[in-house]
Formats: structure tokens, C-alpha cells, sequence
């Protein structure tokens, strides 16, 4: 018999599962078949959210809700805002005790989404990662994330060597805290740590992509990481210090150089030497001037109400008829 904790009872469900889907068509029909199947304790939810998808991924979720044999929740943004963006809007409509999330390649067993929500519920942990012991992407795209996770252990105040998975699963508590976050550049591990220390991962298996290719380009790498390098912490502007303090002291010793040589040669050294120096200065000071930029530019368009993203369209989840009572069944 499963075990209900206090936490479920006060909820309308267990767990709800976030979907955000992009170019999904092909995919997101089996994953939402192979998730019906599950029987979590507390009963089970699926929330998909259409990021502005250009195949027919919309077309194929409407038919998932209508048809659907568990609660499904359909939300289309108005036009493709990003992963972190639509997990944000689809965590605004989850109803359970625990949230999972997960993308809609099948890369993350099914399966495996039991053995994530009972380690969360079951031990009293916030929020649980996975983790994976070979992963299922290609080389270019392995080393991105592995950058990414690097970068992370510098910027966010996270338990060391935390793989930062988009397949986890949260309590309601940090869904709650997570999702008042308004801004047009969320990233939800950040916000996350700015939540809860009570974190924990798992090991799950992660397969090889069954249909078409990563939505990640190195563009959409590089964007994350600015949302993650810009938005959590202020290490950029500090490391912006530090290097200007080292230009300074570089500049310092440099002139020392100079006049040592004036007075000992009477010519110091000239044009190689003088430009070199002046490059060096210019790009550090321009470097400088582009994490300003970057901060100040995303202040700028978080003031003036850049959405996070905008919902064309909502299709409830179809709640289950009540059973009719013994005496008035036809015959």
C-alpha cells in the first residue's frame, strides 16, 4: 500500500509532472502514454507547455488533453521564450505536493520518474536532481554542460559538484517561492538556491534522443549562462575589479620599468612596447564596460515589463466524473 505523507493530503495531488515542448510532435505522445501508466501516490498530473513550438507539437498536445486518461493541463505561449521561461509558466499551474520536471525527448526514462518523486517525498528533501552516470548527448554539447556546471559551483551557492539537471523535482515550498520571480530572464536552478540547501541527486538512467536533434545550439548555451552569470550573482563585476586593479598594478610597475630605463639609457624603448601596453588596457577596459552593459541592459528591460512569457492559451485539466450511484445505473 503506498504511504501518503501530510504534505500530499493537503494538495489535490501528488505530483505533477512540467513538460515544457518544442519541436516535441514526435515525441511527447509516447512520453505522455508512458506516464499515464504510473501510479504515484497521491495520483498524478501532466502539465505541457507549447513554447511557441513551429511543428505541430500544438496540435498533437490538444489532442493529449482531450484524450488523455489522467488530468492534463495544455498551456501555448505566444512564441518561443526559452526552456527555463516555460518551465516557469507550467510550475504556475501545477497543483502537487511534488513537481517534476522533465523535456520531452524520452532521453529520461519514464520510468525513472517514480524512483525520483518517492526519494524526494519519502526523505524529506526539497528539491532532488539527477544525475547520470553516461550521458546520452553529443560530445560538443557533454562539454557545454559540463562549462555550465563549472561556472555554477562558482556563481551559485550550491552544494559542490551538483549536476544541475533539467529532469528534478521539487516540493511545493520551493515551487511557491520559485515562481513569484516575475523577471524575463529566470533560471531555475538559481532561483532554487536561493530557496532551499535541502538538496539531494540520484543516479537515473539517460538515453540516447530517440527523434531529431538537441534544441540547444551554442547560442542558447551561451544565453543560459549569461541568465545564470547576470541575473544570480555579482562575481562578474567583482572579477571586473580584480582585473582592473591588476591592469593598475601592471600599468604601476610598467611606468617603473620606464623610468629606470630613462635614467639608465637616457631612450626608453618606444612604439611596440607603448601600443602593446595600450591594447591590453583598452580591452580589459572595454571588457569592464561590457559586463556593465550587460547588467545595466537587463535591469533596463526587467523595468520596462519584458514579459516572461505570454500565454496564447489554457486548457484545463478534465476533471473525472464522478461515479453515478448504484441505484440509478442504467440496466
Amino acid at each position: 500500500m503506498l504511504q501518503i505523507t501530510p504534505q500530499e493530503k493537503a494538495h489535490p495531488v501528488g505530483l505533477s509532472i512540467v513538460v515544457p515542448v518544442y519541436r516535441g510532435a514526435a515525441t511527447v505522445g509516447r512520453l505522455v502514454q508512458a506516464l499515464s501508466a504510473l501510479d504515484p501516490a497521491g495520483g498524478l498530473e501532466i502539465v505541457l507547455v507549447n513554447d511557441g513550438s513551429p511543428d505541430n507539437s500544438g496540435e498533437v498536445c490538444r489532442e493529449l488533453a482531450r484524450t488523455a486518461s489522467v488530468p492534463l493541463t495544455y498551456l501555448e505561449h505566444a512564441r518561443n521564450y526559452g526552456e527555463h521561461n516555460a518551465v516557469m509558466t507550467g510550475l504556475r499551474h501545477a497543483r502537487g505536493a511534488y513537481v517534476i520536471t522533465m523535456d520531452d525527448d524520452l532521453q529520461n526514462p519514464p520510468e525513472e520518474v517514480l524512483k525520483l518523486y518517492n526519494h524526494a517525498r519519502l526523505g524529506g528533501w526539497d528539491v532532488v536532481y539527477t544525475r547520470y552516470a553516461e550521458k546520452q548527448h553529443e560530445g560538443w554539447r557533454n562539454l557545454g554542460s559540463r562549462f555550465a556546471n563549472g561556472a555554477a559551483d562558482m556563481l551559485l551557492d550550491k552544494p559542490k559538484g551538483l549536476y544541475l539537471s533539467s529532469f528534478r523535482c521539487m516540493s511545493a515550498l520551493v515551487v511557491r517561492e520559485v515562481t513569484k520571480y516575475r523577471g524575463p530572464y529566470p533560471y531555475v536552478d538559481g532561483l532554487i538556491m536561493q530557496v532551499t540547501q535541502r538538496i539531494d541527486s540520484i543516479e537515473v538512467l539517460h538515453l540516447a534522443r530517440m527523434e531529431g536533434r538537441s534544441n540547444y545550439t551554442l547560442k542558447r548555451l551561451v544565453l543560459l549562462w549569461l541568465n545564470l552569470a547576470t541575473n544570480f550573482s555579482v562575481l562578474p563585476l567583482r572579477l571586473a575589479i580584480i582585473a582592473g586593479v591588476a591592469m593598475g598594478m601592471l600599468g604601476f610597475l610598467a611606468a617603473i620599468m620606464v623610468i629606470a630605463e630613462a635614467a639608465m639609457t637616457g631612450t626608453p624603448s618606444g612604439w611596440a612596447s607603448s601600443m602593446t601596453t595600450t591594447l591590453l588596457i583598452a580591452g580589459v577596459q572595454f571588457l569592464i564596460l561590457g559586463v556593465l552593459g550587460e547588467y545595466v541592459g537587463r535591469a533596463f528591460l526587467s523595468a520596462n515589463g519584458k514579459p516572461q512569457g505570454v500565454v496564447r492559451e489554457v486548457i484545463p485539466a478534465r476533471l473525472a466524473e464522478p461515479a453515478a450511484p448504484a441505484g440509478d445505473a442504467r440496466r
